[in-house]
């Protein structure tokens, strides 16, 4: 009885800390699991998630989270297993909806910090009303208004629509100039209106089958309709504003949420409701090609709401794009949580 005893209120004390750190609703189950559990645990390249983890874990706010940052800096990368062993706990989180994968990636679009006849679609920083308020202009409004003309708030003309709706989507990328040097941006706010999927949308008309659907479908089937097609993109009312981001070397991926450039097949968006930005996590994608590898939460996204879904970041790159752009498995991931957190509300004479 001790044992059961033991268990319960571990998950309750799970429960508790997570809804306190994460703002995640009561409903959400809990389950504390073993590495065990974990197939393909063993033969993962846990030093590479170390040292992801070692990039962001200096963030953390908490005192356990700061003590444990703090031992990985100074821990042997051989025994990168060992530490994730010794000092976490893996917790499956769940919502009640199904898990869900996807893939997103840096893009590059060609540009001018000239507006012209070719390049005449405009990447905008956010404007001072907009972060003034909770929910601003729809993407309809604030491209057909004229609410952002002839203010500054340009900080490039690409020639492409549909890649500039896609970056948006995807929160960075990089603007090649006509000569040739490159600018970076970021995610720089949002005008605060709920993501909604132009590729469901599509679904939903009877255009394509849910598994036709991809962003180079999406992209083919925008440009060979162009009319219905741009009416298509006012579909999402989000909108999404970027700032120009320097210091940051061509060779690191881009900043993710905290500020941090994230890694290819290590970095993953996630809903930090549930799942605090910088913990590592254990992912379990099935498809076609599975993927059983441990991921380091550093980003976010519009569209990634739920305890059990996931965008795992490819890389720079139209061939990063293209493999990105295909995914959308289910499967199942496990948050790693310091085991001082998992186990704060057990009372000692239990």
């Amino acid at each position: 009885m001790i044992q059961v005893a033991r268990c319960v209120i571990s998950v309750i004390a799970i429960a508790v800390a997570l809804c306190s750190a994460t703002g995640a609703i009561s409903e959400t189950r809990y389950r504390i699991a073993s590495f065990s559990e974990f197939s393909g645990w063993p033969r993962d390249n846990h030093r590479a998630a170390f040292d992801v983890f070692k990039s962001t874990c200096i963030d953390f706010d908490g005192p356990d989270w700061q003590a444990l940052c703090a031992m990985a800096h100074e821990y042997p990368v051989e025994s990168a297993r060992a530490f994730f062993e010794l000092f976490f706990r893996p917790v499956l989180i769940e919502d009640g909806k199904k898990a869900l994968f996807t893939g997103y990636f840096e893009p590059e679009l060609t540009g001018s910090r000239q507006r012209s006849a070719r390049y005449r679609y405009p990447i905008y920083r956010e404007p001072p009303e907009s972060k003034q308020t909770g929910i601003w202009l729809t993407r309809r409004q604030i491209l057909t208004s004229g609410v952002m003309e002839g203010r500054g708030l340009e900080i490039a003309w690409v020639d492409d629509p549909v890649e500039l709706f896609f970056l948006q989507i995807q929160g960075s990328g990089r603007i090649r100039l006509p000569n040739g040097n490159v600018i970076r941006v970021g995610y720089g706010g949002a005008n605060g209106h709920t993501y909604r999927s132009i590729g469901t949308e599509l679904v939903r008309r009877g255009v394509f089958n849910i598994h036709q659907v991809s962003a180079e479908v999406i992209r083919n089937w925008v440009r060979s309709n162009p009319v219905a097609g741009s009416e298509l993109l006012m579909h999402n009312p989000s909108y999404v504003f970027f700032r120009e981001v320097r210091g940051v070397s061509s060779k690191n991926g881009p900043l993710g949420a905290m500020n941090r450039s994230i890694t290819p097949m290590r970095s993953i968006a996630v809903d930090p409701a549930y799942t605090p930005l910088g913990a590592p996590v254990w992912v379990e994608k099935t498809g076609d090609q599975p993927l059983h590898r441990l991921m380091i939460a550093q980003d976010t996204g519009s569209a990634i709401k739920g305890s059990q879904r996931a965008d795992i970041f490819f890389g720079p790159g139209d061939k990063a794009g293209k493999e990105a752009g295909k995914l959308r498995d289910p499967g199942r991931m496990f948050v790693l949580l310091p085991i001082q957190r998992a186990y704060a509300l057990l009372s000692e004479d239990i």
